[in-house]
């Protein structure tokens, strides 16, 4: 077995699949499903670093609170390049357009924005932020143009093993900043209507598309399973990282997950349940295990805050990668040199392995 920081969990072989090398072995098995892989990505991957004055003045009013923010990522082709197939984004209902032209940190410390922000902005539709008027810096502003780079991204990739975006719905505020609009029923039926302007419906792997004649997805995905892998590829699969109120109003009164573009994080018992969201590797490693023997599709987090990259604490990012989780979400698939040298990646630049947990196949799958 590999060792990769004391985790044991990839086999040494590195298989091809069969449509890449020719008489490759038994990583290449028919029967090997989408969810029998492992593979990395980020988190907030949208996001860009705050400017420094702005995170001066935050490390002043709360300086317990800015450090967790103090990363960011490259843009989106660049991770996608390096090996991500999980990105998440953020998002935040704007129909009319304006709502987060001005933001307000800059204007407190006499800053300008860059030329044409506002502009920008002003258009209608969702807008892609961790956190309006401060840390508001993104590499994509508009949920069109993050789906757009995504999407052609993939289409010169058509090999790719199926990359998870999971969605945050962004509607909490303080009372110092810009009042965002809470999502309802509306603003999740116009989050699948913006999704589905830019991508096709032969770009996406939907709870329909899994669901199939079955009674509900949870079947589905229990009994029958999840597609090939083979057919899976070049494709995405959306998630709504979201649960309560949330959860139910982009889920209204269908069964399971009818007609809806995104997959939900529903518990295993639900008919909507097909993925779960389980960030904790450390105090989850049961859970996430027992969910991807049934046949779940789960996404973990190495690390958060920045609390393991500043420390080098491999302990949650060993077990995230050990726990049968197909996605592992991380800050740093790079290490941040301010930091040290914590990074989260599959060894031997393997993009995607098969996962040992499902135990179909062997070695490199990406």
């Amino acid at each position: 077995m590999f060792r990769f920081a004391g985790a044991a969990f990839l086999s040494a072989a590195v298989l091809g699949c069969a449509h890449e090398i020719p008489n490759c072995g038994s990583g290449c098995a028919s029967g090997v499903r989408l969810n029998d892989i492992v593979t990395v990505g980020t988190h907030n991957s949208y996001k860009q670093a705050i400017d420094p004055k702005l995170f001066a003045a935050l490390m002043l009013r709360v300086p317990k609170e800015a450090p967790a923010l103090d990363y960011s990522h490259a843009r989106l082709t660049e991770q996608l390049d390096g090996g991500a197939r999980a990105i998440e984004i953020d998002v935040a209902y704007d129909p009319k357009g304006g709502l987060f032209a001005h933001p307000k940190g800059p204007a407190l410390l006499g800053e300008a924005l860059p030329g044409g922000y506002s502009a920008y902005m002003s258009k209608p539709g969702f807008k892609v932020l961790h956190a309006q008027d401060f840390d508001f810096r993104s590499s994509c502003v508009t949920l069109k143009d993050c789906l757009a780079i995504l999407k052609g991204w993939s289409r010169a990739h058509p090999h790719h093993v199926p990359i998870l975006v999971t969605f945050n719905a962004k509607d909490d505020s303080r009372p110092e900043q810009t009042q965002a609009l809470r999502f309802d029923a509306a603003a999740f039926d116009a989050l699948d209507a913006e999704i589905r302007s830019v991508l096709d419906p032969a770009d996406l792997i939907t709870p329909d598309d899994v669901q199939g004649a079955s009674p509900t997805l949870r079947e589905a995905v229990t009994t029958r399973g999840w597609p090939a892998l083979a057919p899976s590829r070049g494709k995405f699969i959306l998630a709504l990282d979201e649960e309560g109120e949330k959860r139910a109003l982009y889920r209204g009164n269908r069964k399971s997950l009818e007609g809806r573009v995104m997959f939900v994080d529903a518990p295993e018992d639900s008919p909507a349940a097909a993925l779960r969201v389980l960030n904790d590797a450390l105090t989850d490693t049961a859970h996430i295990a027992a969910a991807v023997r049934q046949g779940f599709l789960v996404r973990t987090r190495a690390d958060a805050d920045t609390v393991e990259a500043r420390a080098n604490d491999t302990r949650r990012r060993d077990a995230a990668l050990a726990s049968g989780a197909q996605y592992v979400s991380t800050d740093y698939m790079e290490p941040d040199p301010r930091f040290g040298p914590y990074r989260v990646r599959l060894p031997d630049g393997i993009v995607a392995a098969c996962n040992k947990v499902r135990a179909a196949c062997e070695g490199k799958v990406e």
